[in-house]
Protein backbone atom coordinates (compact mmCIF):
# COMPACT_ATOMS: atom_id res chain seq x y z
CA UNK A 1 0.00 0.00 0.00
CA UNK A 2 1.10 3.89 -0.56
CA UNK A 3 1.66 5.99 2.40
CA UNK A 4 -1.04 5.36 4.67
CA UNK A 5 -3.08 8.37 5.21
CA UNK A 6 -3.09 7.41 8.88
CA UNK A 7 -0.13 7.98 9.22
CA UNK A 8 0.45 11.34 7.00
CA UNK A 9 -2.79 12.51 9.40
CA UNK A 10 -0.80 11.52 12.38
CA UNK A 11 2.80 13.73 11.78
CA UNK A 12 0.74 17.03 10.27
CA UNK A 13 -0.46 16.73 14.37
CA UNK A 14 2.32 15.94 15.33
CA UNK A 15 4.12 18.78 13.70
CA UNK A 16 1.30 21.54 14.77
CA UNK A 17 1.97 20.16 17.99
CA UNK A 18 5.70 21.12 18.08
CA UNK A 19 4.81 24.59 15.72
CA UNK A 20 2.32 25.59 18.62
CA UNK A 21 5.51 24.70 20.89
CA UNK A 22 7.81 26.97 18.73
CA UNK A 23 5.41 29.55 19.12
CA UNK A 24 5.40 29.98 22.91
CA UNK A 25 9.25 29.79 22.95
CA UNK A 26 9.52 32.41 20.28
CA UNK A 27 7.38 34.45 22.35
CA UNK A 28 9.64 33.62 25.38
CA UNK A 29 12.34 35.16 23.76
CA UNK A 30 11.13 38.65 22.28
CA UNK A 31 7.44 39.66 23.85
CA UNK A 32 6.81 37.48 26.80
CA UNK A 33 7.11 39.14 30.84
CA UNK A 34 10.01 37.49 32.65
CA UNK A 35 8.02 36.63 35.24
CA UNK A 36 6.26 34.15 33.01
CA UNK A 37 9.08 31.28 32.42
CA UNK A 38 8.49 28.93 35.14
CA UNK A 39 4.50 28.57 33.83
CA UNK A 40 5.71 28.69 30.43
CA UNK A 41 8.39 26.16 30.91
CA UNK A 42 5.05 24.04 31.85
CA UNK A 43 3.06 24.40 28.60
CA UNK A 44 5.99 24.02 26.56
CA UNK A 45 6.61 20.97 28.07
CA UNK A 46 3.34 19.53 27.80
CA UNK A 47 3.06 20.36 24.47
CA UNK A 48 6.60 18.56 23.64
CA UNK A 49 5.41 15.93 25.67
CA UNK A 50 2.19 15.13 23.81
CA UNK A 51 4.06 15.50 20.25
CA UNK A 52 6.12 12.75 21.58
CA UNK A 53 3.43 10.69 22.70
CA UNK A 54 1.82 11.03 19.53
CA UNK A 55 4.54 10.06 17.63
CA UNK A 56 6.06 7.22 19.61
CA UNK A 57 2.65 5.09 19.50
CA UNK A 58 3.38 1.75 17.99
CA UNK A 59 0.58 2.58 15.23
CA UNK A 60 3.36 4.98 13.55
CA UNK A 61 5.64 1.99 13.95
CA UNK A 62 2.79 -0.34 12.13
CA UNK A 63 2.14 2.57 9.74
CA UNK A 64 5.57 3.01 8.22
CA UNK A 65 5.95 -0.71 8.21
CA UNK A 66 3.28 -1.02 5.88
CA UNK A 67 4.06 1.75 3.59
CA UNK A 68 5.48 1.49 0.07
CA UNK A 69 7.02 4.15 -1.62
CA UNK A 70 5.03 4.87 -5.24
CA UNK A 71 7.54 7.59 -6.02
CA UNK A 72 11.39 9.12 -4.16
CA UNK A 73 8.81 11.49 -2.11
CA UNK A 74 7.52 8.61 -0.52
CA UNK A 75 10.71 6.70 -0.30
CA UNK A 76 12.22 9.71 1.46
CA UNK A 77 9.03 10.43 3.71
CA UNK A 78 9.17 6.76 5.10
CA UNK A 79 13.15 6.60 5.61
CA UNK A 80 13.15 10.06 7.53
CA UNK A 81 10.10 8.98 9.54
CA UNK A 82 11.26 5.60 9.94
CA UNK A 83 14.62 6.92 11.21
CA UNK A 84 13.02 9.57 13.58
CA UNK A 85 10.79 7.31 15.23
CA UNK A 86 13.56 5.02 15.94
CA UNK A 87 15.30 7.08 18.00
CA UNK A 88 12.02 8.73 19.40
CA UNK A 89 11.12 5.60 21.06
CA UNK A 90 14.51 5.39 22.60
CA UNK A 91 13.09 8.80 24.87
CA UNK A 92 10.47 8.43 27.56
CA UNK A 93 7.88 10.98 27.46
CA UNK A 94 9.29 11.62 31.40
CA UNK A 95 12.47 13.26 29.82
CA UNK A 96 11.15 15.03 26.53
CA UNK A 97 9.00 16.82 28.90
CA UNK A 98 12.06 17.35 31.97
CA UNK A 99 14.18 18.53 28.86
CA UNK A 100 11.05 21.24 27.42
CA UNK A 101 10.51 22.35 31.30
CA UNK A 102 14.77 22.55 31.85
CA UNK A 103 15.35 24.15 28.54
CA UNK A 104 12.39 27.13 29.34
CA UNK A 105 13.43 28.23 32.69
CA UNK A 106 17.15 27.66 31.56
CA UNK A 107 16.50 30.17 28.97
CA UNK A 108 15.18 32.86 31.66
CA UNK A 109 17.95 32.16 33.94
CA UNK A 110 20.49 32.57 31.17
CA UNK A 111 19.30 35.83 29.93
CA UNK A 112 19.12 36.80 33.65
CA UNK A 113 22.45 35.59 34.34
CA UNK A 114 24.03 37.21 31.42
CA UNK A 115 22.52 41.19 32.22
CA UNK A 116 23.23 40.58 35.58
CA UNK A 117 26.73 38.83 34.88
CA UNK A 118 26.60 36.15 36.96
CA UNK A 119 27.52 32.99 35.95
CA UNK A 120 26.24 31.45 39.32
CA UNK A 121 22.33 32.35 38.47
CA UNK A 122 22.77 29.73 35.30
CA UNK A 123 25.12 27.12 36.47
CA UNK A 124 22.19 24.98 38.24
CA UNK A 125 20.61 24.98 34.95
CA UNK A 126 23.26 23.99 32.77
CA UNK A 127 23.62 21.58 35.34
CA UNK A 128 20.46 20.14 34.67
CA UNK A 129 20.66 20.41 31.21
CA UNK A 130 23.73 18.30 31.15
CA UNK A 131 22.21 15.85 32.83
CA UNK A 132 19.61 15.27 30.61
CA UNK A 133 21.94 15.17 27.68
CA UNK A 134 24.02 12.72 29.08
CA UNK A 135 20.48 10.57 29.87
CA UNK A 136 19.37 11.28 26.22
CA UNK A 137 22.78 10.04 24.71
CA UNK A 138 22.75 7.14 26.63
CA UNK A 139 19.80 5.67 25.71
CA UNK A 140 20.19 7.11 21.84
CA UNK A 141 24.03 5.97 21.46
CA UNK A 142 23.11 2.36 20.72
CA UNK A 143 20.91 3.20 17.99
CA UNK A 144 23.63 5.10 16.47
CA UNK A 145 26.69 2.61 16.75
CA UNK A 146 23.98 0.37 14.81
CA UNK A 147 23.44 2.92 12.22
CA UNK A 148 26.84 3.33 12.00
CA UNK A 149 28.07 -0.56 11.25
CA UNK A 150 30.81 -2.82 12.79
CA UNK A 151 33.89 -0.03 12.55
CA UNK A 152 32.18 2.11 14.04
CA UNK A 153 34.59 2.87 17.54
CA UNK A 154 34.53 6.26 19.28
CA UNK A 155 36.90 6.83 21.93
CA UNK A 156 36.17 7.61 25.52
CA UNK A 157 32.99 9.47 26.17
CA UNK A 158 32.96 10.77 22.13
CA UNK A 159 30.11 8.11 22.51
CA UNK A 160 27.73 10.50 24.10
CA UNK A 161 29.01 13.12 21.84
CA UNK A 162 28.85 11.49 18.69
CA UNK A 163 25.15 10.90 20.22
CA UNK A 164 23.93 14.00 20.57
CA UNK A 165 25.75 15.29 17.61
CA UNK A 166 23.51 12.87 15.22
CA UNK A 167 20.57 14.36 16.11
CA UNK A 168 22.19 17.90 14.63
CA UNK A 169 24.07 16.29 12.02
CA UNK A 170 23.60 13.23 11.20
CA UNK A 171 26.19 10.55 10.61
CA UNK A 172 28.80 13.17 11.84
CA UNK A 173 31.15 12.39 14.90
CA UNK A 174 33.55 13.81 17.41
CA UNK A 175 36.45 12.46 15.55
CA UNK A 176 35.52 13.43 12.30
CA UNK A 177 34.81 16.93 13.88
CA UNK A 178 38.07 17.29 15.19
CA UNK A 179 39.89 15.98 12.01
CA UNK A 180 38.12 18.91 10.13
CA UNK A 181 39.49 21.72 12.77
CA UNK A 182 42.88 20.24 12.61
CA UNK A 183 42.43 20.64 8.80
CA UNK A 184 41.34 23.96 9.22
CA UNK A 185 43.62 24.87 12.24
CA UNK A 186 46.46 24.10 9.55
CA UNK A 187 45.22 26.31 6.80
CA UNK A 188 43.98 29.03 9.60
CA UNK A 189 47.61 29.64 11.70
CA UNK A 190 49.48 31.12 9.23
CA UNK A 191 46.72 33.33 7.46
CA UNK A 192 46.19 34.70 10.76
CA UNK A 193 49.41 35.45 11.11
CA UNK A 194 49.79 36.91 8.18
CA UNK A 195 47.32 39.15 8.34
CA UNK A 196 48.61 40.12 12.19
CA UNK A 197 51.58 41.53 10.00
CA UNK A 198 49.92 43.99 8.57
CA UNK A 199 48.50 47.59 9.39
CA UNK A 200 44.82 46.60 10.20
CA UNK A 201 41.71 48.27 8.52
CA UNK A 202 40.77 51.72 10.69
CA UNK A 203 36.91 50.46 11.31
CA UNK A 204 35.92 53.75 13.34
CA UNK A 205 33.24 53.88 10.81
CA UNK A 206 31.57 51.53 11.77
CA UNK A 207 31.58 52.63 16.05
CA UNK A 208 30.02 55.71 15.81
CA UNK A 209 26.35 56.59 16.32
CA UNK A 210 23.56 54.41 14.21
CA UNK A 211 19.65 54.83 14.46
CA UNK A 212 18.59 51.89 15.91
CA UNK A 213 15.53 52.16 13.62
CA UNK A 214 17.02 53.32 10.84
CA UNK A 215 19.52 50.24 11.04
CA UNK A 216 16.31 47.96 11.56
CA UNK A 217 15.15 49.13 8.47
CA UNK A 218 18.35 48.47 6.17
CA UNK A 219 18.65 45.48 7.51
CA UNK A 220 15.11 44.51 6.75
CA UNK A 221 15.34 45.89 2.99
CA UNK A 222 18.32 44.12 2.59
CA UNK A 223 17.37 40.77 3.50
CA UNK A 224 13.86 41.53 1.55
CA UNK A 225 16.31 41.78 -1.95
CA UNK A 226 17.92 38.49 -0.93
CA UNK A 227 14.87 36.74 -0.51
CA UNK A 228 13.69 36.40 2.70
CA UNK A 229 9.65 37.12 2.54
CA UNK A 230 8.08 39.34 4.59
CA UNK A 231 4.81 37.98 3.47
CA UNK A 232 5.88 34.92 5.17
CA UNK A 233 7.90 36.32 8.21
CA UNK A 234 8.64 38.63 10.56
CA UNK A 235 11.73 40.02 12.50
CA UNK A 236 11.65 40.93 16.26
CA UNK A 237 14.02 41.36 18.88
CA UNK A 238 16.01 38.99 21.25
CA UNK A 239 18.85 38.76 23.66
CA UNK A 240 20.30 36.45 21.07
CA UNK A 241 19.58 36.30 17.54
CA UNK A 242 17.38 32.93 16.27
CA UNK A 243 15.08 31.60 13.19
CA UNK A 244 12.19 29.50 14.40
CA UNK A 245 9.43 28.59 11.89
CA UNK A 246 6.01 27.54 12.32
CA UNK A 247 5.86 26.00 9.21
CA UNK A 248 7.26 27.38 5.47
CA UNK A 249 4.34 30.20 5.21
CA UNK A 250 5.45 31.40 8.56
CA UNK A 251 8.68 31.84 9.35
CA UNK A 252 10.33 34.42 12.13
CA UNK A 253 13.96 35.75 12.70
CA UNK A 254 15.11 38.22 15.75
CA UNK A 255 18.28 40.22 15.50
CA UNK A 256 19.98 42.61 18.09
CA UNK A 257 20.95 46.44 17.76
CA UNK A 258 23.79 48.34 18.80
CA UNK A 259 23.48 51.88 18.32
CA UNK A 260 27.18 52.50 18.43
CA UNK A 261 28.82 49.57 16.30
CA UNK A 262 26.74 48.90 12.75
CA UNK A 263 27.80 44.94 12.40
CA UNK A 264 25.51 44.05 15.14
CA UNK A 265 22.16 44.25 13.66
CA UNK A 266 22.85 44.09 10.11
CA UNK A 267 25.36 41.09 10.25
CA UNK A 268 23.19 39.30 12.37
CA UNK A 269 19.79 40.12 10.39
CA UNK A 270 21.55 38.85 7.24
CA UNK A 271 22.43 35.72 9.02
CA UNK A 272 19.41 34.92 10.07
CA UNK A 273 17.61 36.07 7.02
CA UNK A 274 19.88 33.35 5.17
CA UNK A 275 18.09 30.39 7.51
CA UNK A 276 14.83 32.20 6.89
CA UNK A 277 15.02 31.95 3.23
CA UNK A 278 15.61 28.53 3.46
CA UNK A 279 12.86 27.60 6.12
CA UNK A 280 10.87 29.21 2.92
CA UNK A 281 11.74 27.73 0.55
CA UNK A 282 11.03 24.30 1.46
CA UNK A 283 8.47 22.22 -1.48
CA UNK A 284 4.96 22.78 -0.68
CA UNK A 285 4.15 18.90 -0.34
CA UNK A 286 6.64 18.41 2.65
CA UNK A 287 4.50 20.56 4.73
CA UNK A 288 3.32 18.41 7.87
CA UNK A 289 5.92 15.63 7.30
CA UNK A 290 9.35 15.35 8.79
CA UNK A 291 10.81 16.14 5.56
CA UNK A 292 9.79 19.47 6.04
CA UNK A 293 13.14 20.88 7.84
CA UNK A 294 16.42 21.62 7.53
CA UNK A 295 18.75 18.53 5.76
CA UNK A 296 20.90 18.97 8.73
CA UNK A 297 22.26 22.01 10.46
CA UNK A 298 25.42 21.97 9.01
CA UNK A 299 23.14 22.47 5.69
CA UNK A 300 21.20 24.91 7.63
CA UNK A 301 24.59 27.25 8.39
CA UNK A 302 25.57 26.81 5.42
CA UNK A 303 22.81 29.05 4.38
CA UNK A 304 22.80 31.83 7.05
CA UNK A 305 26.56 31.80 6.53
CA UNK A 306 26.61 31.96 2.47
CA UNK A 307 24.24 35.26 2.71
CA UNK A 308 26.10 37.03 5.80
CA UNK A 309 29.64 36.16 4.57
CA UNK A 310 30.03 35.32 0.47
CA UNK A 311 27.39 37.95 -0.37
CA UNK A 312 27.25 40.75 2.67
CA UNK A 313 30.95 40.97 3.45
CA UNK A 314 31.83 41.19 -0.12
CA UNK A 315 32.83 43.95 -2.28
CA UNK A 316 30.41 43.22 -4.96
CA UNK A 317 27.54 43.66 -3.36
CA UNK A 318 29.01 47.18 -1.22
CA UNK A 319 28.99 48.06 -4.62
CA UNK A 320 25.18 48.01 -5.27
CA UNK A 321 24.46 48.41 -1.08
CA UNK A 322 26.49 51.07 -0.19
CA UNK A 323 24.92 53.99 -1.62
CA UNK A 324 21.46 53.06 -0.19
CA UNK A 325 23.62 52.60 3.22
CA UNK A 326 25.02 56.27 2.47
CA UNK A 327 21.45 57.53 2.25
CA UNK A 328 20.39 56.21 5.69
CA UNK A 329 23.37 57.49 7.57
CA UNK A 330 24.97 60.97 5.70
CA UNK A 331 27.82 60.67 8.21
CA UNK A 332 29.22 57.55 6.01
CA UNK A 333 29.54 60.07 2.68
CA UNK A 334 32.71 60.88 4.13
CA UNK A 335 34.01 56.93 4.19
CA UNK A 336 35.22 55.86 0.68
CA UNK A 337 32.94 52.13 -0.09
CA UNK A 338 36.72 49.80 -0.25
CA UNK A 339 37.62 51.52 3.31
CA UNK A 340 34.16 50.32 4.36
CA UNK A 341 34.47 46.99 2.95
CA UNK A 342 37.59 46.77 4.39
CA UNK A 343 36.46 47.34 7.87
CA UNK A 344 33.74 45.18 7.84
CA UNK A 345 36.13 42.61 6.94
CA UNK A 346 38.67 43.50 9.49
CA UNK A 347 40.56 40.50 11.33
CA UNK A 348 41.50 40.43 15.08
CA UNK A 349 40.87 38.53 17.99
CA UNK A 350 37.05 39.19 19.37
CA UNK A 351 35.39 38.11 22.41
CA UNK A 352 32.08 37.81 20.31
CA UNK A 353 31.78 34.83 18.12
CA UNK A 354 28.42 36.20 16.35
CA UNK A 355 30.61 39.69 15.65
CA UNK A 356 33.93 37.70 14.85
CA UNK A 357 35.27 37.95 11.56
CA UNK A 358 35.87 35.01 8.60
CA UNK A 359 39.27 33.37 10.08
CA UNK A 360 38.79 33.71 13.69
CA UNK A 361 35.06 32.66 14.12
CA UNK A 362 36.44 29.02 13.69
CA UNK A 363 38.55 29.36 16.82
CA UNK A 364 35.71 30.13 18.31
CA UNK A 365 33.48 27.27 17.59
CA UNK A 366 36.78 24.92 18.31
CA UNK A 367 36.41 26.70 21.85
CA UNK A 368 32.79 25.38 22.63
CA UNK A 369 32.94 21.69 20.99
CA UNK A 370 36.35 21.23 23.59
CA UNK A 371 34.47 22.66 26.44
CA UNK A 372 31.22 21.53 25.88
CA UNK A 373 32.89 17.91 24.83
CA UNK A 374 34.65 18.07 28.50
CA UNK A 375 31.54 19.37 30.59
CA UNK A 376 29.46 16.41 28.89
CA UNK A 377 31.94 13.54 29.80
CA UNK A 378 32.42 15.22 33.01
CA UNK A 379 36.00 16.07 32.61
CA UNK A 380 35.05 19.55 33.12
CA UNK A 381 32.84 21.19 36.15
CA UNK A 382 30.21 23.56 34.88
CA UNK A 383 31.57 25.75 38.27
CA UNK A 384 34.29 25.69 36.43
CA UNK A 385 33.68 26.72 32.93
CA UNK A 386 34.44 30.82 33.37
CA UNK A 387 37.66 29.79 34.03
CA UNK A 388 38.29 27.21 31.61
CA UNK A 389 36.77 29.47 28.66
CA UNK A 390 38.96 32.43 29.54
CA UNK A 391 41.79 30.31 29.94
CA UNK A 392 40.78 28.84 26.44
CA UNK A 393 40.55 32.83 25.02
CA UNK A 394 43.75 33.84 25.99
CA UNK A 395 45.42 30.95 24.62
CA UNK A 396 43.90 31.14 21.33
CA UNK A 397 43.30 34.71 20.80
CA UNK A 398 45.46 36.51 23.37
CA UNK A 399 42.51 38.39 25.36
CA UNK A 400 40.23 37.34 28.34
CA UNK A 401 36.67 38.14 28.43
CA UNK A 402 36.23 40.94 31.07
CA UNK A 403 32.72 39.44 32.53
CA UNK A 404 30.90 36.86 31.95
CA UNK A 405 28.48 38.46 29.84
CA UNK A 406 30.80 38.57 26.80
CA UNK A 407 32.87 35.00 27.83
CA UNK A 408 30.65 31.75 28.67
CA UNK A 409 27.39 33.20 28.88
CA UNK A 410 27.30 35.40 25.45
CA UNK A 411 25.73 32.38 23.50
CA UNK A 412 22.10 30.65 24.09
CA UNK A 413 22.48 27.53 22.70
CA UNK A 414 23.17 25.23 26.02
CA UNK A 415 20.02 27.21 27.91
CA UNK A 416 18.18 25.33 25.00
CA UNK A 417 19.47 22.30 25.70
CA UNK A 418 21.25 22.22 22.42
CA UNK A 419 24.57 20.15 23.35
CA UNK A 420 26.28 19.59 20.10
CA UNK A 421 24.82 22.39 18.08
CA UNK A 422 28.42 24.61 17.49
CA UNK A 423 30.34 22.22 15.47
CA UNK A 424 27.74 22.83 12.72
CA UNK A 425 28.64 26.16 12.30
CA UNK A 426 31.90 25.66 10.99
CA UNK A 427 30.67 22.36 9.16
CA UNK A 428 28.36 24.57 7.47
CA UNK A 429 30.82 27.39 6.35
CA UNK A 430 32.52 24.92 4.88
CA UNK A 431 29.57 23.79 2.73
CA UNK A 432 29.16 27.48 1.95
CA UNK A 433 32.02 28.08 0.14
CA UNK A 434 31.07 24.54 -2.08
CA UNK A 435 27.63 25.67 -3.14
CA UNK A 436 28.67 29.13 -3.72
CA UNK A 437 31.60 28.11 -6.00
CA UNK A 438 28.96 25.32 -7.72
CA UNK A 439 25.93 28.60 -7.78
CA UNK A 440 29.23 30.57 -9.39
CA UNK A 441 29.95 27.99 -12.29
CA UNK A 442 26.69 27.11 -13.17
CA UNK A 443 25.51 31.07 -12.97
CA UNK A 444 28.34 32.59 -15.25
CA UNK A 445 29.62 34.87 -12.73
CA UNK A 446 28.21 35.88 -9.15
CA UNK A 447 30.08 39.14 -8.52
CA UNK A 448 28.49 40.74 -11.76
CA UNK A 449 25.03 40.09 -10.83
CA UNK A 450 25.56 41.55 -6.98
CA UNK A 451 27.04 44.40 -8.45
CA UNK A 452 23.98 45.02 -10.07
CA UNK A 453 21.64 43.96 -7.13
CA UNK A 454 20.36 40.61 -8.69
CA UNK A 455 20.12 37.84 -6.72
CA UNK A 456 17.14 36.40 -7.59
CA UNK A 457 19.64 33.67 -10.17
CA UNK A 458 21.18 32.93 -6.64
CA UNK A 459 18.03 32.23 -4.80
CA UNK A 460 16.62 30.42 -7.71
CA UNK A 461 19.87 28.24 -7.79
CA UNK A 462 19.68 27.49 -3.65
CA UNK A 463 16.04 26.75 -4.27
CA UNK A 464 16.39 24.17 -6.81
CA UNK A 465 19.61 23.02 -5.61
CA UNK A 466 19.33 22.70 -1.66
CA UNK A 467 15.74 24.31 -0.71
CA UNK A 468 13.17 22.45 -1.76
CA UNK A 469 14.46 19.18 -0.44
CA UNK A 470 14.40 19.42 2.86
CA UNK A 471 15.29 16.67 4.27
CA UNK A 472 14.15 14.24 1.18
CA UNK A 473 17.55 14.39 0.81
CA UNK A 474 20.45 13.72 3.29
CA UNK A 475 23.13 16.34 3.59
CA UNK A 476 25.82 14.65 1.68
CA UNK A 477 23.28 13.81 -1.11
CA UNK A 478 22.68 17.86 -1.03
CA UNK A 479 26.54 18.67 -1.24
CA UNK A 480 27.20 15.93 -4.10
CA UNK A 481 24.14 16.00 -6.37
CA UNK A 482 25.25 20.13 -6.01
CA UNK A 483 28.71 20.73 -5.90
CA UNK A 484 30.21 16.50 -6.62
CA UNK A 485 31.64 16.77 -3.85
CA UNK A 486 31.50 15.72 -0.06
CA UNK A 487 32.25 17.85 2.84
CA UNK A 488 35.99 19.69 1.69
CA UNK A 489 37.40 22.80 3.40
CA UNK A 490 39.69 23.22 0.42
CA UNK A 491 37.33 25.65 -1.42
CA UNK A 492 36.81 27.62 2.46
CA UNK A 493 40.58 27.80 2.33
CA UNK A 494 41.05 28.88 -1.29
CA UNK A 495 38.34 31.46 -0.92
CA UNK A 496 40.08 32.90 2.72
CA UNK A 497 43.41 33.39 0.86
CA UNK A 498 42.11 34.78 -2.37
CA UNK A 499 40.02 37.51 0.39
CA UNK A 500 42.81 38.00 2.53
CA UNK A 501 45.29 38.78 -0.98
CA UNK A 502 42.80 41.27 -1.78
CA UNK A 503 42.15 43.06 1.38
CA UNK A 504 45.96 42.68 2.70
CA UNK A 505 47.79 42.29 0.06
CA UNK A 506 49.50 39.17 2.12
CA UNK A 507 48.80 35.30 1.43
CA UNK A 508 49.92 32.40 3.46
Amino acid sequence: MPVPDALLQRLAEVADLAHAAAVLEWDQETYMPPGGAEARGRQVATLRRFAHERFVDERVGEWIEAGTAESDLDAALLRVTARDWRRATLLPSRLVSEKAEASARAKGAWKAAREADSFELFAPHLERILALAREEADLVRPLVAEERGPGYAPSGADARYDALLDAFEPGASASGVAAVFAELREGLVPLVAAVAGTEPPDDACLRQPFDADAQWAFGLDVAQQLGYSLDHGRQDRSAHPFTTAFGATDVRITTRVDPDFFPTAFFSTIHEAGHGIYEQGFAPELAGTPLADGASLGVHESQSRLYENLVARSAPFWTWAYPMLEARFPHLQDVPRDAFVRAVNRVEPSLIRVEADELTYHLHVLLRFELERAMLSGDLAVSDLPGAWNERMTESFGIAPPTDADGCLQDIHWSLGAVGYFPTYTLGTLMSAQLWTAADADLGGLDAQMERGEFDPLLGWLREHVHRWGRAKTAGQILRDATGSDLDAGPWLTYAREKVQRLYGVGA
